[in-house]
């Protein structure tokens, strides 16, 4: 249905600890007709690379955000106009005269309407109440972490926005201001987006240039992507964060095999769906996770929160390498093997076509990687914060095992041997609680038949 009035496309909350999104593509431009839920445009943020769909019907009428900007969650990135309206026509630039009366109007206490920006206008900071430009949660969390006080700090984003890597160059130039106590901040309407500057002030004496030495022969650079990005954060702050600890074992998978084997055929004939080794793990470990709340569950302050459900996430490899993404499978606990292989698959395929919503990144409460499919036999994965543990999946390697014969002797047989990795967070899980989880999975592993999938 058309919409009469227009319709806000804001930066979508892709995850409880994404903060921001960069703008990829635009696949509508002003003026052009839009559906709604067809594809507005395509983002990329630390968590998911995705598409966006429009909230409305109508005509595209205003861009606010170019191609390749990354803006925080909430800012108004388009408007979407009735059916038939035409394209917005870009505002004057506001004068003087209307700046000095928004300051009179401010200072009585009344908020003025705001002036919008044309993308030609030079860009001004984002003021809250307090007169200080506006900071993204990332950037908050890391001066409230080193007692900084966010308008020392040179800014190079939109409209001299602080970008986390300003505060980072910031503390590692080690400038005498930047221990200054902050100021707790109110609490702000959604940012709105304040385009780039064309042309840059000249730089002053206290601006910090970005690191790095230019590219020396035979060197290739690159820029990181917003997921990049968001990895490279993300992990730092999971390793200053949780006391890592990897505990291992190994498993027969003789059992799984077989009952693999017998039902490959008819769950791709009937469903379409390969049972994967992934698959077995993932129900084991589930039904292993409700015997050990605490390896499901997560520190929260000074408080241990555990659930009477799993979620599990799966880490998918994107891009060649160069991009990773954790979905997430809700309620795993209600799944039986078929249920988990179509829940897998399906995940894994929307992840790669950049099909995934917010919500299918959010909410995990343990992780599985499965890096053994390259044939890697032992790792020690990254806690997905504020996880408590994350279990690693490696190779199946045929090996020399002793068992027992019908005689109840040793004997030396060939099996399929698997190592499976817990790495946990020390704060709250111990190694002989890692170790137990680690034995009862082995177990089921070992001895289940196909009924207790």
């Amino acid at each position: 249905m058309a919409t009469g009035t227009a319709v806000d496309v804001v930066m979508p909350q892709m995850g409880v600890s994404v903060s921001e999104g960069t703008i990829t593509k635009w696949n509508k431009q002003v003026g052009d007709a839009i559906e709604a839920d067809e594809t507005l445009l395509e983002i990329s943020t630390d968590k998911v690379d995705t598409e966006v769909p429009a909230p409305a019907t109508g005509v595209v009428t205003e861009i606010l955000v170019p191609e390749g900007e990354t803006v925080d969650v909430g800012t108004v990135l388009a408007r979407i106009g009735g059916e038939g309206s035409a394209p917005a026509t870009p505002p004057e630039p506001a004068t003087q005269p209307a700046a000095e009366a928004a300051e009179a109007s401010a200072s009585e206490g009344q908020t003025p309407a705001p002036e919008p920006t044309p993308l030609a206008q030079p860009a001004q900071p984002v003021v809250q109440g307090n007169g200080k430009s506006f900071v993204s949660p990332v950037v908050a969390r890391i001066a409230s972490e080193h007692g900084i006080d966010p308008s020392q700090v040179p800014g190079t984003g939109s409209g001299g926005r602080v970008t986390k890597k300003d505060i980072q160059a910031f503390l590692a130039s080690g400038e005498p201001d930047a221990r200054k106590a902050s100021e707790t901040p109110p609490a702000a309407a959604a940012p709105a987006y304040t385009p780039t500057v064309a042309a840059a002030a000249a730089p002053t004496s206290q601006e910090v240039q970005p690191p790095g030495q230019p590219p020396g022969i035979g060197e290739q650079i690159e820029p990181m992507s917003a997921m990049r990005r968001g990895i490279a954060e993300h992990m730092r702050r999971s390793l200053d964060t949780s006391a890592h600890v990897t505990s291992a074992i190994e498993v027969d998978m003789s059992k799984v095999v077989q009952i693999r084997e017998k039902l490959k055929k008819e769950f791709q004939a009937a469903y379409g769906v390969n049972p994967t080794y992934l698959a077995f793990i993932a129900r084991a470990a589930t039904e292993t996770l409700r015997e050990y709340p605490w390896i499901n569950g997560e520190l929260r302050g000074d408080k241990i929160v555990t659930r009477n459900y799993v979620n599990l996430g799966f880490a998918v490899e994107l891009a060649d390498g160069k991009g990773l993404i954790v979905p997430v499978v809700k309620n795993a606990e209600t799944l039986n093997l078929l249920g988990m292989a179509k829940a897998i698959a399906d995940i894994a395929k929307r992840a790669r076509d950049k099909q995934l919503t917010p919500d299918d990144v959010a909410g995990g409460t343990f992780t599985i990687t499965n890096p053994g499919g390259y044939g890697t036999f032992h790792g020690t994965p990254v806690i997905s914060q504020p996880q408590a543990a994350i279990l690693g999946t490696y190779a199946i390697v045929k090996r020399p095992w002793v068992v027992q014969d019908d005689r109840g002797e040793d004997v030396i047989a060939i099996r399929p041997i698997m190592n499976l990795t817990l790495t946990y967070d020390h704060r709250l899980v111990d190694g002989a609680l890692a170790g137990r989880f680690l034995r009862d999975l082995r177990e089921k592993l070992e001895t289940w038949d196909e009924s207790a999938y």
